[in-house]
């Protein structure tokens, strides 16, 4: 369910699908895969314009940091770790303990992880960069072929 301080939204068409994006007055609250089909939307808002450059950008290799604002709605906690999970470099991965470890709490690998499920802005926060422990690609809400397919993109060694 979506907070109703949103303004806009706007379907994009990638190489691993449609996305939806949506952002309110303080920017990008929200960018999920949608495997359902949809009509195209078209917006005028001028974040999503250039989230929507961006992101060509970013599948076309010429981009690896995002410039916009975000905007995710969550609790403080999910929120602390998303913000870790942004300090995670283009083309690099980090194991579950690592990221809580980063978040500051290394015994809360599960609520960590619970966390980066809950991401609202898939890429732009770039859980698709945290892999399990003993180098197994881990989980990923969008599917697991989606993060293959972006740790492959960023050209990211998974052995």
């Amino acid at each position: 369910m979506q907070p109703n301080n949103f303004y806009d939204t706007l379907i994009i068409n990638t190489p691993i699908g449609k996305m939806i994006a949506a952002a309110d007055e303080h920017g990008i609250a929200s960018l999920d895969f949608m495997d359902e089909t949809v009509d195209q939307t078209s917006s005028e808002n001028p974040l999503l314009i250039r989230l929507e450059q961006e992101l060509n950008e970013y599948f076309e290799k010429k981009r690896q940091t995002f410039t916009l604002p975000l905007s995710p709605h969550g609790t403080v906690f999910q929120k602390g770790v998303w913000e870790t999970l942004r300090t995670i470099p283009y083309g690099e991965t980090v194991s579950y303990a690592t990221e809580a470890k980063r978040f500051g709490n290394p015994k809360a690998v599960r609520a960590v992880a619970s966390a980066n499920a809950r991401n609202p802005i898939a890429i732009l926060i770039p859980c698709h960069r945290v892999i399990a422990t003993g180098g197994g690609i881990g989980g990923y809400s969008g599917g697991i072929w989606r993060k293959e397919f972006l740790l492959d993109l960023e050209k990211i060694n998974q052995a």
